[in-house]
């Protein structure tokens, strides 16, 4: 359902296609197939598995990547600390915003409106 509701969201911010796997088996499969994206959000635990062997294929590749999480940032190994990690449950600018970071754009400062 969260897959789901993430493909969604990216259609919203422009990617044009958007594969889902749902095991870690499934995404290193993907991955040694060596299937060209130009990005992965990789939920850091897929059925009670860690990913971050699948992190580290991508660090590998240079391929961008966001973590999605519902655990602290500070159950990161160091090794990604230039990830950027979206808390769960995250909104379509909090999405937007990661993948710039991924990509190494600087996201543009959030417009506040005030009252006067």
């Amino acid at each position: 359902m969260i897959a789901m509701l993430i493909g969604h969201l990216l259609g919203e911010v422009g990617a044009s296609a958007v594969k889902t796997v749902t095991s870690v088996g499934e995404a290193a499969k993907t991955l040694g197939e060596g299937i060209g994206f130009d990005m992965a959000i990789v939920d850091v635990n897929l059925h009670g598995q860690s990913t971050f062997p699948l992190a580290d294929m991508l660090l590998d590749r240079g391929t961008p990547f966001v973590f999605a999480t519902g655990y602290g940032a500070r159950e990161m190994p160091e090794r990604f600390g230039g990830v950027p990690v979206l808390h769960k449950p995250f909104e379509l600018e909090q999405l937007k915003r990661a993948l710039l970071a991924a990509e190494g754009i600087p996201a543009p400062k959030p417009i506040i409106l005030t009252k006067q």
